[in-house]
C-alpha cells in the first residue's frame, strides 16, 4: 500500500524530472546564436542541436515503455536521471559542434527513460479524481523549466557561456537521484516474466529515424527516399507485430478507442505547432530586434509563465468536464496566439510580442493537461505504460515536426549560409512563413481535439 508521504515524494520526483528536461531545451535555444558565435555553424547545424535529443527520445520512448513494464518502472526512471545527468556534463565539455549534437542524441535517450516512465508511475498512484490535479502539477513544473529556461539560460550565456546551461543540470539530476533511491519504496513491472520483442523494437527504431531523418532534411530530394524507407519499415512493424505474443506496442490499446487515437493526434498537432517558436523567436529577438540573450529570455518567459498558471487549473477542471471541451478551447486561443505572430516585422513592438506570447501561453496550458488527463484516463490500468509512451512519442513527434518546418524554412529562405546582417531578410521570411504554417496546422488540430469522445463514463 502506497502512502501519502511517498505519493507526495513521487509527484515531487515527476517534477523534478518534468522541470529538468524543458529547462535544458528552452535554455538552449537562447544559447543558439552564441553557440553559432564558437562553432561558426550555420542555422541549419543550430536546429540539429535541438532536433538530435528530440530524435532518440522520440526514437527510444515507446521501447523503454515496455521495457520499464518488464523491468519496473522505478528502475527505467532512476537509470533515465543517471544517464540524463552525465551526459549534461559530456555536452558542457563539447569540444565541436559535431560531438555536442551526438552527445545530445545521448542525453535524449536519458529523457526517453523519463518520459516513459514518470507520467505512468503518476497516473497509477493517483486516482481519478485527483489524476487530473496530479497530472497538471507534473505538466506546471513542465511549463516552469520552460519559464525559468529561457530567462535564467540567457543570464548564465551572458555570464558564464553556454556551457554553464548543462552544468546546472547535474545538482538538479542528484537531487532527483537522491529522493528516488530514499523516498520511493515500490516498483511497478505488470508485465513482469515476459519478453521483449527486440526485433521488434529494432524495425521500429529505424522507422521513427528514418521517418524523422527524411522530414528534417527536406526539401533536399533524399528527404523523401528516407520517408520511403520509412513506410515500408512501418509495413514490416505492423506485420510483426501481429504475430508476436508479447508485441512491443498491444494495438488493442487503439481498437475502438477513439478518445486515445484523438487525443494524441490533438497532443502531436499541438507540439508541432508551438514547439518551433521558441527557436524562431529566439532567432528574431538577437539577430532581428537586436536583443541580448538575457533581454530576449526574459521576453520569451512570457509564454511559458502563463502556461505554468494555467495548467493546474486545467488539469483540475477536466476531473469534472470533459476534457475535449477544455482542450478544444485552448487549441483554438493557441491558434489566435501563433496568428498574431504572422504579421511580424524588424519593427514590430515588443508589446505585441509579450502579449501574443501571452495568448499562446494561455492556450496551451489549458489544452495540455486535460488533453494528457484524456489520454491516461481513456485506457485500463495494465496500459499506462504504452499511454505513457504513446503520449510521450506524440509529444516528441510533434516537437521534430515544428523543428523539421522551421529548418525547411531556413533551408529555403537562408540556405547554408551563417547568420549576418545580409541574410537578415531571408531569416525575417523563414520566420513568417513558419508561423503560417504553424497557424494552419493548430486549425486543424481543433478538429482533433473535438473529435476525441468523452472519458468521465468510461471504466478507469
Amino acid at each position: 500500500m502506497i502512502d501519502a508521504r511517498e505519493k507526495k515524494t513521487i509527484l515531487f520526483v515527476a517534477a523534478l524530472a518534468g522541470f529538468l528536461v524543458p529547462f535544458t531545451s528552452s535554455s538552449i535555444t537562447i544559447a543558439l546564436p552564441a553557440m553559432a558565435v564558437q562553432f561558426n555553424a550555420d542555422a541549419v547545424m543550430l536546429g540539429w542541436i535541438t532536433s538530435a535529443y528530440i530524435i532518440s527520445a522520440a526514437i527510444f520512448i515507446v521501447p523503454f515503455g515496455r521495457f520499464a513494464d518488464i523491468a519496473g518502472r522505478k528502475k527505467i526512471f532512476l537509470s533515465g536521471v543517471i544517464l540524463y545527468t552525465i551526459a549534461s556534463l559530456a555536452c558542457a565539455v563539447a569540444p565541436s559542434v559535431e560531438l555536442l549534437i551526438a552527445l545530445r542524441f545521448i542525453q535524449g535517450i536519458g529523457g526517453a527513460m523519463l518520459f516513459a516512465t514518470s507520467l505512468a508511475i503518476v497516473t497509477q498512484v493517483y486516482g481519478p479524481g485527483e489524476r487530473g490535479w496530479a497530472l497538471g502539477i507534473t505538466i506546471a513544473t513542465v511549463y516552469a523549466g520552460l519559464s525559468l529556461g529561457p530567462f535564467l539560460g540567457g543570464i548564465l550565456t551572458d555570464l558564464f557561456g553556454w556551457p554553464s546551461i548543462f552544468l546546472v543540470n547535474i545538482p538538479l539530476g542528484l537531487i532527483t537521484i537522491a529522493f528516488t533511491l530514499s523516498g520511493i519504496r515500490h516498483e511497478w513491472a505488470d508485465a513482469a516474466g515476459e519478453t521483449l520483442d527486440r526485433v521488434g523494437a529494432a524495425i521500429y527504431c529505424i522507422m521513427l529515424f528514418t521517418f524523422i531523418n527524411g522530414m528534417l532534411i527536406l526539401p533536399d530530394p533524399a528527404g523523401l527516399a528516407w520517408i520511403a524507407v520509412a513506410l515500408g519499415a512501418g509495413a514490416v512493424f505492423l506485420r510483426w507485430e501481429r504475430n508476436m505474443d508479447h508485441p512491443l506496442i498491444d494495438f488493442s490499446v487503439f481498437s475502438g478507442n477513439r478518445t486515445f487515437v484523438f487525443s494524441n493526434i490533438a497532443a502531436m498537432i499541438n507540439y508541432g505547432a508551438t514547439f518551433g517558436v521558441g527557436v524562431l523567436l529566439s532567432l528574431y529577438l538577437q539577430y532581428i530586434q537586436g536583443f541580448s540573450a538575457a533581454s530576449a529570455g526574459f521576453i520569451l518567459v512570457a509564454q511559458p509563465v502563463i502556461q505554468m498558471i494555467f495548467s493546474p487549473i486545467a488539469g483540475r477542471l477536466s476531473d469534472r468536464i470533459e476534457p475535449r471541451f477544455v482542450s478544444t478551447a485552448g487549441m483554438a486561443i493557441t491558434a489566435l496566439g501563433l496568428s498574431f505572430c504572422i504579421l511580424l516585422t524588424p519593427s514590430t513592438p515588443l508589446w505585441v510580442i509579450v502579449g501574443s506570447l501571452m495568448v499562446m501561453g494561455l492556450g496551451y496550458g489549458i489544452f495540455s493537461s486535460p488533453n494528457t488527463n484524456a489520454i491516461m484516463s481513456s485506457v485500463e490500468k495494465r496500459h499506462l505504460a504504452i499511454a505513457s509512451g504513446m503520449n510521450a512519442t506524440m509529444r516528441s513527434t510533434g516537437q521534430l515536426l515544428s523543428m523539421a518546418i522551421a529548418m525547411f524554412c531556413f533551408a529555403v529562405f537562408i540556405g547554408s549560409e551563417t547568420i549576418t546582417p545580409a541574410v537578415y531578410p531571408g531569416l525575417m521570411t523563414s520566420v513568417t512563413v513558419a508561423f503560417v504554417i504553424f497557424t494552419a496546422l493548430c486549425v486543424i488540430g481543433i478538429a482533433a481535439s473535438w473529435v476525441r469522445g468523452t472519458i468521465h463514463t468510461d471504466t478507469n
